[in-house]
């Protein structure tokens, strides 16, 4: 099972149902967001099945957690994931750069960003 999990800064409405859309066989989400609340969806990948996990309101207000998990995704890591999500949304996308640890520092984390100044490893803060 693979999960792959983004940050969507600022999301607009229909941004991510329709950007899943282009990469997926089928999909079942709304994108009705009610902050504090999860909202769980599903799709279908070259015909396996893919659970979605919406999180309004991650890291503050401006952020919105995606979590996608199946056997079979359309991308291979969060960071190509993130670059996807770039392009079809533009706006600003974190991702973990995939080598944090549980238990390893929160202070050092460093998040991959990708806006339009490029692609930055950065502090979250």
């Amino acid at each position: 099972m693979q999960d792959l999990e983004i940050y969507i800064r600022d999301l607009k409405p229909n941004g991510l149902t329709g950007w899943l859309k282009n990469h997926l066989d089928e999909l079942s989400l709304t994108d009705e967001v009610v902050t504090g609340k999860a909202i769980v969806g599903a799709g279908r990948y070259q015909g396996e099945h893919v659970q979605i996990s919406v999180y309004p309101g991650a890291f503050g207000k401006r952020f919105t957690c995606l979590i996608l998990e199946g056997a079979d995704l359309p991308w291979s890591t969060d960071l190509d994931t993130a670059r996807s999500a770039w392009r079809a949304m533009e706006t600003e996308i974190r991702c973990s750069p995939g080598d944090w640890k549980e238990g390893d520092p929160v202070e050092e984390e460093k998040w991959w960003r990708l806006d339009e100044r490029g692609e930055q490893r950065v502090i979250w803060n």
